[in-house]
Parts: C-alpha cells; structure tokens; sequence
C-alpha cells in the first residue's frame, strides 16, 4: 500500500478525504492519510508557508517511503504565501493555480532539496472546496434538505464555465453564496453530506483541476 499524507487546510476538507476519496484510492492500492496544518490539535486555517514547510519535512523525511500533497483552497491562503500574489495577477483560474503551485514547490525546494520533492504534489483548491458543491446544484440542494435552492444554486452555477471558476471576489466565493442562501450551512458536515450526493465521478468530470490532481495520485499505483 502506498501512502500519501496530505496536509488538509481544515476539518472540510479532511472529512472530505476521509468520507469521499480514501475508499476509492484505497481500493487502488494507495492509502491517503489527512491531516491539518500546523501542530496535533491545531483546526486549521492560517496557513502559513513556515508550518506548510515543517509538516512537509516531518512527512518527507520521517517517512520516506511515503508521498506528501496539499488539498488548500485559494481564497484562504494569505498574500503572504508564496506565489499568492503573483497568481492574483494572472488571467485565468488555471493559470493562478499553476502560478501558486510552483512558486510554493520552488520555495519548499529551497530548503528541502529536490530529492525529497520529487514525492511531493502540490495541490491548491480553486477557488475553495465549496466550489466543488456546484458540480451538481440539485444534489447540493437535495443533500442540505434544501431542494427550493435547487434552481438559485443552478443560476450561480450558470454564470461560470465550471464551478472551479465561481469565486469573483471574496464576498461571493462559493461558500458565501450557499452561505447567503442557507445560513444554517455547516462546512464539514454539509459539505461532506453534498459530496458524497453528488459523487466522485461527476464532480471530476466538472472540475478538470482537481481531477488532474487525482489522476496525479492515481499513477503512484503505478510504482508498487
């Protein structure tokens, strides 16, 4: 079995690896192991490249037969964070998630070295989880017990080419918007309950940057 830590943003997205994609990637021979950023106890959240460095290097070097990846969203990494910035110029959602991902593997390279590297995957979440949620707006609104949202979900989802696009500024990134519509909504709990609705299979057939993530994951099958 061949492990993969990775360093989750929060308590959505752990639950998320646990409820939704350690199952499928176990069954291909890769055991996903989540866990926050930062020290044991810690909720997650401000993620800072110093705690993004040391979890790298205990994971990497402690167990070196082990892969390491992210699973960050966008909207909640700081200017501070490298290739924040630059990535905020670009033009596209693609391009920003390019620009971010290898200007923090440059940084972690600098002080790791590449040979650790070569079994790190950086991944960032464009523009955050929730966005993943509008793959499919009827079995967002079904899973939070919402089903009159179905159609102002499918507005939302209509304005973008793919949900890995909704997020035009940060008062309607796609957390806020459900948020605006359903105040009750709970991120861990709510989010996993619309993932697992909506299924693996149709949110990788709409969101093609996270479904290249996966695809990286897939091939370490390859090296067993």
């Amino acid at each position: 079995m061949i492990r993969v830590h990775v360093i989750c943003e929060g308590q959505t997205e752990e639950m998320f690896i646990k409820e939704i994609l350690s199952g499928f990637f176990s069954s291909q021979g890769i055991s996903l192991v989540p866990t926050l950023i930062g020290k044991p106890g810690h909720k997650g959240g401000n993620i800072k490249f110093d705690r993004l460095f040391i979890d790298v290097r205990e994971r990497l070097l402690n167990d070196k037969t082990s892969y390491c990846t992210t699973f960050f969203d966008f909207y909640g990494l700081p200017e501070s964070f490298p290739g924040k910035r630059e990535a905020l110029g670009c033009p596209t959602f693609q391009d920003k998630a390019e620009r971010v991902s290898h200007i923090m593997l440059e940084k972690l390279r600098e002080k790791l070295g590449d040979v650790p590297l070569r079994r790190f995957i950086p991944y960032i979440q464009m523009y955050e989880f929730e966005g993943l949620l509008f793959s499919a707006p009827d079995r967002l609104a079904q899973a939070i017990d919402k089903p009159n949202l179905k159609l102002k979900f499918q507005e939302i989802r209509n304005e973008f080419t793919t949900p890995e696009e909704i997020n035009n500024n940060p008062q309607k990134a796609p957390s806020k918007r459900i948020e605006a519509l359903f105040p009750e909504y709970d991120k861990p709990i709510h989010g996993s309950l619309a993932a697992i609705e909506i299924g693996l299979k149709t949110i990788r057939s709409e969101c093609l940057i996270f479904d290249n993530w996966l695809k990286r994951l897939e091939k370490l099958a390859n090296s067993i």
